[in-house]
């Protein structure tokens, strides 16, 4: 594994009829605070994959972010994340989504633990 600090993450996307509330059974067609939490760590464990070793990939362990300004649909976001700890096999990431004025939409703090995936499966399996 060869994760270090500093690695950055980006992905912009435009919000569409499938990523809003609206689709998950809520009131307003603006961007869902889980499609923006998904966002966030689809472009964290991207970020880090090809710093993996084979066999190798991220589980998401931790989200702790804030919501705070809507997007409606149509609207494009960005999503930035940034390796700011190491732990062993956990690593820390800054997220921050904005809108296309610039505007911060969500941020927080993403976690996400390096796992062996064959012995992760295999673990996850025994329990059933």
């Amino acid at each position: 594994m060869a994760v270090t600090l500093g690695i950055k993450g980006f992905e912009e996307e435009v919000v569409t009829e499938e990523l809003t509330a609206t689709h998950i059974g809520g009131t307003v067609r603006v961007f869902a605070t889980p499609m923006m939490i998904t966002l966030m760590e689809r472009v964290s464990r991207v970020s880090i994959k090809p710093y993996l070793d084979k066999g190798q990939d991220s589980v998401g362990t931790l989200v702790n972010v804030t919501h705070e300004s809507a997007v409606p649909v149509g609207g494009k976001v960005t999503c930035e994340s940034e390796v700011i700890g190491i732990d062993r096999r956990r690593v820390t990431f800054r997220v921050e989504v904005r809108d296309a004025d610039g505007t911060i939409v969500g941020r927080g703090i993403h976690e996400r633990f390096i796992v062996d995936v064959d012995r992760f499966i295999e673990k996850t399996y025994t329990k059933q």
